[in-house]
């Protein structure tokens, strides 16, 4: 028999424990033994539970506890997960944990101190897509070219009512909070930080990139409007806060944004809270991965799988690499990035601005590819919507400074990345 110990029992802990005991005969088909949660460490041990394991406010206890064989973390957090997640290899115990956060920031010095331990991590990215899996052992002999995910269901599901029902940013964020898929503070989802927590563990499989967050381009929807909505409906695009992992020559784009991509395109078609990710590898050509990237079954489902190829045996590198990669891909510095633009603007409804605002793009070496004119309340101020041909992220953000700083042009500038 194999003992489990469960280091937050919250929704995926409890539906981690549901499952173990509900489907307790399919499971120790496939492992070849039977697997048991025995214990679980909460915060409130006074709080009612409707469990039928025993319960402790110490997580060392479990830690530490000979009989534990196998420590499934879902405490989440960074730097008390990591101490707990540390002593427990150095315990020899094996570790399944879905903390994004932790492996964003620890998942190198995870590596070193798993060595022969396993250390399991699927239901960390996409939920329960086996998108880890998938990267590490059925896209091996690949090199992969792109990753583009939505891998946040918050902004997807945001941005899908958005879209669909021309529901305003405010009201839509309100709904999502209450219907539980929003914290009180939402900042983590929509602003982008939580879809790039798990980009940068796709990309460390995929490219043996070890970056940071703060390493990296990271923007969220706060600022979309239907205004962007609109135009991206009459030019055949839809929006999606997308994490993009690509191969160029100088090296790998890493970036989390709003992004318009062709209506045409499969992720396009991804609405809901449902996550997906494409995977384009150089042998193989596009993949697609497609389900549910949270909720407490969907997760526990890629946590339990991960508990069984643990009782399997299987363990297979971490990362995916027995040793570094002899290429050494580079990040690319987010400033290099190469791809088009939306712009949003306001400006005086006159005759010479147009060409006033050409000019600061032309200064840039960006040239113009569609323009649409919008009308507001106010007669002598036009908005202004224009799309843009290839051009570096450092040149972009320089036009845009030089245009807020034009007597005629007023208010924020916006501006969406366009991925084709």
């Amino acid at each position: 028999m194999v003992n489990v110990g469960i280091i937050g029992v919250g929704t995926v802990g409890s539906s981690v424990i549901k499952i173990l005991e509900s489907n307790a005969d399919i499971i120790e088909a496939r492992a070849g033994k039977k697997i048991v949660a025995t214990i679980g460490a909460v915060r409130d041990i006074t709080k009612k539970r409707n469990l039928t394991i025993k319960l402790t406010d110490n997580p060392l206890e479990i830690v530490n506890d000979s009989e534990i064989d196998i420590i499934v973390e879902l405490m989440g957090g960074v730097d008390d997960a990591f101490t707990l997640v540390k002593n427990a290899l150095s315990n020899g115990k094996s570790v399944v944990t879905a903390n994004k956060a932790l492996l964003a920031y620890h998942r190198y010095e995870l590596e070193e101190l798993s060595d022969k331990t396993p250390l399991m991590y699927e239901a960390s990215t996409a939920g329960g897509i086996p998108i880890i899996e998938a990267l590490r052992s059925g896209l091996a002999a690949n090199n992969i070219d792109s990753i583009q995910g939505i891998m946040n269901g918050t902004t997807n599901y945001m941005l899908t009512k958005m879209i669909q029902e021309g529901a305003q940013y405010d009201e839509i964020l309100a709904e999502a909070q209450e219907l539980g898929y929003a914290e009180a503070d939402p900042t983590f989802d929509v602003g982008g930080f939580d879809a790039s927590h798990k980009l940068l563990i796709l990309a460390s499989i995929a490219y043996g990139i070890d970056a940071k967050p703060e390493d990296i381009l990271i923007e969220g929807i706060e600022d979309i409007t239907q205004t962007d909505v609109a135009f991206a409906k009459e030019f055949g695009y839809e929006i999606k806060l997308l994490g993009i992992a690509k191969r160029v020559d100088s090296g790998i784009e890493l970036r989390v944004h709003p992004t318009m991509i062709p209506s045409s395109s499969m992720i396009a078609k991804v609405d809901g809270v449902m996550n997906a990710v494409s995977v384009v590898g150089d042998m193989v050509g596009e993949t697609m991965y497609y389900g549910a990237g949270a909720g407490g079954d969907a997760t526990a489902s890629a946590v339990v799988a991960d508990i069984i190829d643990i009782v399997r045996g299987i363990n297979v590198p971490m990362l995916g690499y027995n040793k570094r990669l002899v290429s050494g891909e580079k990040l690319l510095d987010r400033d290099k990035i190469v791809t088009q633009y939306y712009i949003r603007l306001q400006a005086d409804d006159e005759i010479g601005v147009l060409a006033s605002i050409a000019s600061v793009l032309e200064e840039y070496g960006i040239s113009i590819e569609s323009m649409l004119q919008k009308p507001t309340k106010d007669n002598t101020i036009a908005k202004l919507l224009f799309t843009t041909h290839l051009c570096q992220e450092k040149e972009m953000q320089k036009a845009i400074k030089a245009l807020s700083s034009l007597n005629n042009v007023h208010g924020t500038i916006a501006m969406i990345r366009i991925e084709k």
